[in-house]
Formats: structure tokens, C-alpha cells, sequence
């Protein structure tokens, strides 16, 4: 016999979509909340129980920083655009380990969250947003240094300076781009996370991060510029500095590689979150 306090209650079934509907964002803000608290819990936890806290987030570019300028700076005799080397380099760490980090959390963060997707149902994308909001913590205290540097070599800034948070918002939108794909992976090949890091290294490499985009001949710099973090630390560069041409070219071109593979990530990532309870 059927409760009768039970037989009025809605019965709600919840079904993937089949339309080609990349990105709700009408259901991703009716879960704002919850991007809120992953943001705020991912904060909490890399900074608990920490013995320096936040002065980690000035460690890992000021020492960066200092080994460049040895071996790029002083003994390689790598041109800086007629910026102090030391300035030059940290100004393109900051966007650099922006992005390496919200990449690298980003492509583990349906791996890292896989209790809470086998035990309740929420847009599978909030869980890569989330991974991008703790990288921009430690940006801003790396900014402060990259104040305090700029001060002690008499630096001034441009006031292109205004347009550092658009550069800023490529380097996460890069890095939700590819971590969209490799975050879709990781659930069924594992060895992803493994590849991440270096891949993350090779790429740093690829990026005018010790060195100009001076130096790379002008005819092979809009293909230069489809890894799009060129364009990115281009930006930036001018953005704080001012004192090259506005890298009209190479940010056209990152930031249409980057729409391509943001793009495609949401689609596939949409196509593949049917099978994230299944197979993380």
C-alpha cells in the first residue's frame, strides 16, 4: 500500500543533455554558491597548516626570478627589451605561473572531486572554475612583489597598467581551455596528471618568459603566436611597461586559438560529464 504522505511528493529525474548546449549558464549560476565554497575550501587547504603561508606565493617566482637573471640575464646576455632584466623576467613569471597553476589544478579537479560527483548532482564544470578563482590569490601577492622589485630598479609603470586584468583573464581562460580537455581525460587515463607537469615545463619554454618576442624573426611571430601564452606575456609586458608597440598581432592570434580550444574543451567536456559517475 502506498504512503499517502509520499504519493504527493515530485519525483524529479535527471537526464544529460543530448542538444549540443556546450555551457548553461543559467544552471551554473543557480550553483554559484557552491563554486563560492570549492574556491574558498581549495584556499583554506593550501595555505593550512603551512609553516610561511602566503610568503609562498613570493618564494617560488623571487627565486624563479633570481636564477634566470644569473644564468639568462648575466651570462647568456638575453636581451630585455630595455627593461631591467630582473623586472623583466618576474613581470612574465606572474601570468606564467598563473596559468601553470590553474592549469594543473584544473586538469585534476574531476579526479580530486570524485566522492562528491558519485554522490551528488551539480554542473561538472563548476569543479575546473573553482581550480582557476586559488591561482589568483597567489597572483595578487606576487604582484605586490612584482611592486616592490619594480621600485628598487626605478622602474616607473605605463598607464597601460589599467589593462593588466584583461591579460590576467587570458592566462585563466587559457588555462581553462586546455584543462577542460585534459580534466576529461584525466577520469580515463590517469597518466594525464603525470603528464601534466611536463608538459607545463616544455611549454614554459615555448613562452617569451627569459627571453623577448624580439628575438624571434617577425615573418614566423603570428605562428609564434598560436601558443597563446605568447600573446598573454606580451600583454603583460606592455600592459605594465609600455615601452614596446601593443602586441596587436600575436594577442589577435592567442586570442582566437584560445576561443577554438575553449570552445571545443566545453563541448567536450559537456559530452563527456554523462560518464564522469561511471568511470571516476
Amino acid at each position: 500500500m502506498t504512503d499517502p504522505t509520499t504519493a504527493s511528493l515530485p519525483v524529479y529525474t535527471i537526464s544529460p543533455s543530448r542538444a549540443w548546449v556546450p555551457l548553461r549558464l543559467r544552471e551554473l549560476w543557480e550553483y554559484r554558491e557552491l563554486l563560492y565554497f570549492l574556491v574558498w575550501r581549495e584556499i583554506k587547504i593550501r595555505y593550512k597548516q603551512t609553516a610561511l603561508g602566503v610568503v609562498w606565493a613570493v618564494i617560488q617566482p623571487l627565486f624563479t626570478m633570481l636564477v634566470f637573471s644569473v644564468f639568462f640575464g648575466r651570462l647568456a646576455r638575453m636581451p630585455s627589451d630595455g627593461v631591467p632584466y630582473p623586472v623583466f623576467t618576474l613581470c612574465a613569471l606572474l601570468p606564467w605561473q598563473l596559468f601553470a597553476f590553474a592549469l594543473t589544478e584544473s586538469s585534476n579537479s574531476v579526479v580530486a572531486n570524485q566522492r562528491l560527483i558519485t554522490k551528488v548532482y551539480f554542473p561538472r564544470l563548476v569543479m575546473p572554475l573553482a581550480a582557476l578563482g586559488v591561482g589568483l590569490v597567489d597572483f595578487c601577492i606576487a604582484f605586490v612583489l612584482l611592486l616592490g622589485v619594480a621600485a628598487y630598479f626605478g622602474v616607473a609603470f605605463s598607464v597601460t597598467l589599467i589593462t593588466v586584468p584583461i591579460w590576467a583573464a587570458l592566462a585563466l581562460l587559457t588555462a581553462l581551455a586546455v584543462g577542460l580537455w585534459l580534466s576529461a581525460l584525466n577520469v580515463k587515463y590517469r597518466d594525464v596528471r603525470y603528464a601534466v607537469p611536463f608538459m607545463a615545463q616544455i611549454w614554459m619554454f615555448a613562452t617569451p618568459v627569459a627571453y623577448p618576442t624580439s628575438i624571434v624573426p617577425e615573418a614566423w611571430r603570428p605562428f609564434y603566436a598560436l601558443n597563446p601564452m605568447v600573446g598573454v606575456v606580451d600583454g603583460f609586458r606592455w600592459a605594465l611597461f609600455g615601452v614596446t608597440d601593443p602586441p596587436r598581432v600575436t594577442a589577435a592570434v592567442s586570442a582566437l586559438v584560445v576561443g577554438v580550444l575553449l570552445v571545443g574543451g566545453l563541448y567536450y567536456f559537456r559530452r563527456m560529464e554523462r560518464t564522469f559517475a561511471d568511470v571516476v
